[in-house]
């Protein structure tokens, strides 16, 4: 027996979709459109191969908001709006309703026809969503259908489940600093810049002239450190959006979302951890050190870090050169999924009075700028070389493991390099396709030639033009 009638049904879903009603409210949604926006439109507008579109974030990344504007979108297309379909299952009495009756409610009280399309928000909170999904995908080939959720593997699985081939998996990370920018409404932002792996090839005149013009990000840079990607708290002081940083993405993923999706027996234990974490945040993590410290067992460790990357609270950075067996055993470097969530979740509001910290804040925003530009054609890790074991920060392996795009961060004044540090030592051998070192000053920036007659050159580049350059080309 239902908890709810039709009508209450109906009721709620009237509300969740003003424009069967007339009402334009879509047109307040934010002008900017994110990567994850155009991806999700493409996929369930192609005529020519029919594919759902799924797509995993963090909390408040915006997730929401591409769905709106997709049925934004959909509408200024012509698309009747009675055939558009938004359902949120964070929603308690969905939850509770299931998705049969939504889907029966709507099927009875608002009359469709043709292709019609359904935008279901955390969608891992319907029960056997999947089932529904695979059956909707086979019975009805005039639906087209995206959908958003919190935890990637609940997301992922899901659409495993509902049948290769009738699924795109989209990941949607935190504001990049290119988005960050452009949601902040900074003005006059560099338009027609180079990507980042062209800067090797350029003139050391045009690359200079290239920093002038992206020198007043700095004053941006400092305060996207600080505040974080997360396009609800841009324009928010650094106390508020810390705050809400804490209670609204941290404490509702880690005592609601993730027990709630996966087996944690122990809240305590997955917070205790999380903070270990942030406090390491760029660094290699030794699991029976850690297992030590924190009184945890290493399976139960191993476990509750799985769960915390796959409900988008870290990224977990593999050494690029590591496979098979040495793969799995080689120890990871974590990163925070934003500098910010870093900040907020220890309590400090000010990383720059500490450059050690400081340093950690920027390499965690590096690594996250280089996931987003490469994660979808390549592998994004470390690299460790031979011997003693210098490391380089960011690994880029397009495979087979010949030449890699690698990044160094040494946020600090004067950032200087020994000719046999891993970064040379990696581009004489001619190992690098592109290699980079991220600078403090917006003054610390040169094309360094080869450390050998062969190689490859290494470019010195502000932290804030490196993060900026990699992902303008997708704004």
């Amino acid at each position: 027996m239902s908890l709810f009638s039709d009508e209450q049904i109906l009721e709620l879903l009237k509300r969740s979709n003003p424009w069967w009603q007339g009402e334009h409210t879509l047109r307040e949604l934010p002008p900017i459109h994110r990567g994850a926006y155009r991806e999700v439109l493409e996929t369930v507008t192609a005529e020519d191969v029919r594919r759902f579109a799924v797509l995993s974030g963090a909390r408040r990344v915006g997730k929401t908001t591409v769905l709106l504007q997709v049925a934004r979108a959909l509408l200024e297309r012509g698309v009747p709006a009675e055939n558009i379909l938004y359902i949120s299952f964070d929603d308690p009495i969905l939850k509770l309703s299931g998705f049969a009756q939504v889907l029966e409610t709507y099927r009875s009280y608002i009359p469709h026809t043709g292709v019609h399309y359904f935008l279901l928000d955390e969608v891992q909170y319907a029960e056997d969503w999947s089932l529904w999904v695979k059956r909707l995908y086979d019975s009805e080939p005039a639906l087209r259908l995206a959908a958003t959720g919190s935890a990637s593997p609940s997301i992922e699985k899901g659409a495993s489940d509902s049948g290769v081939g009738r699924w795109r998996v989209f990941r949607m990370p935190t504001l990049t600093f290119a988005e960050y920018c452009a949601v902040a409404g900074v003005e006059n932002l560099p338009q027609g810049v180079p990507a980042l792996e062209e800067l090797p090839a350029m003139d050391r005149g045009a690359f200079g002239m290239l920093m002038m013009r992206l020198s007043f990000l700095e004053a941006y840079w400092n305060r996207y450190l600080v505040q974080g990607g997360f396009p609800e708290l841009v324009h928010l002081h650094t106390a508020r959006a810390q705050q809400l940083l804490r209670e609204d993405v941290v404490d509702k993923v880690l005592k609601r979302d993730v027990p709630a999706l996966f087996d944690v027996r122990n809240s305590v234990f997955l917070e205790k951890i999380y903070l270990y974490l942030c406090l390491k945040s760029g660094n290699i993590i030794n699991y029976a050190e850690m297992s030590k410290a924190l009184g945890v067992t290493k399976p139960t460790l191993s476990r509750y870090i799985d769960y915390l990357r796959d409900a988008n609270l870290i990224y977990i950075s593999h050494s690029v050169l590591a496979t098979g067996k040495k793969g799995l055993s080689a120890q990871p470097k974590i990163y925070i999924a934003d500098a910010a969530l870093r900040n907020a979740s220890l309590a400090l509001p000010n990383p720059f009075s500490d450059s050690a910290d400081l340093g950690m804040v920027v390499e965690t925003a590096v690594y996250k700028h280089f996931q987003n530009a490469y994660a979808r054609s390549a592998k994004v890790g470390y690299l460790r070389t031979p011997g003693k074991g210098k490391e380089v920060d960011v690994a880029v392996d397009f495979f087979p493991h010949d030449k890699f795009i690698l990044c160094e961060a040494k946020y600090r004044n004067d950032a200087e390099l020994a000719p046999n540090d891993a970064l040379p030592t990696l581009c004489r051998e001619g190992r690098a396709a592109a290699a980079f070192v991220a600078t403090k000053s917006a003054n610390d920036f040169t094309i360094m030639q080869p450390f050998a007659d062969s190689g490859t050159p290494i470019v010195k580049i502000p932290a804030f033009a490196l993060c900026y350059l990699l992902n303008a080309r997708y704004q």
